[in-house]
């Protein structure tokens, strides 16, 4: 896969992203849809946590998921999660611009402590476990707005609502 098409996707997605978190009202942070779901704030929090594993893929040769925590504790308002957002979209955009053919290639690991979960080119983890888990948790986010009657941003093509 080339460096130029990964570049491309990364960057439409994150800015598809950002234009759906752009939309998460601050006063239904904590409603959720099912008792079983994330609040519309852990959701819009996971969402935004996905961005430091994209970097993270991009500049470490492994992810230990042992060493963060299974659930993070949501961010307390769309300021704050645009910030954190706009931070790792940064750091990815560094990581990019520094990593090379070679650097795509070579082998990423996903572990749990010893447990090897993947191990595959580093493009190919950028794509499955950074930017596809993006693209679900997005999708997610899109039907909770939807749910809370939020006018939804156009990202691959026109919506209801624009």
């Amino acid at each position: 896969m080339s460096k130029n098409l990964i570049v491309g996707d990364v960057k439409q997605e994150l800015a598809g992203t950002r234009r759906l978190l752009e939309r998460v009202p601050d006063e239904h942070l904590a409603w959720k849809p099912h008792e079983k779901s994330f609040t519309l704030g852990e959701l819009a929090t996971h969402l935004v946590s996905t961005l430091s594993w994209q970097a993270a893929i991009l500049s470490e040769p492994e992810f230990d998921l042992a060493t963060v925590p299974p659930r993070r504790q949501a961010l307390a308002s769309r300021a704050a999660m645009l910030e954190e957002f706009d931070g790792s979209a940064g750091r990815i955009d560094q990581a990019l611009a520094a990593i090379d053919e070679d650097g795509l290639a070579a082998e990423w690991t996903l572990r749990r402590g010893d447990q090897i979960r993947a191990r595959q080119p580093r493009a190919l983890a950028l794509r499955a476990f950074g930017i596809s888990h993006m693209v679900h948790h997005r999708a997610q986010l899109g039907v909770y707005l939807r749910l809370l009657n939020v006018p939804l941003p156009a990202l691959y093509g026109p919506t209801a609502d624009e």
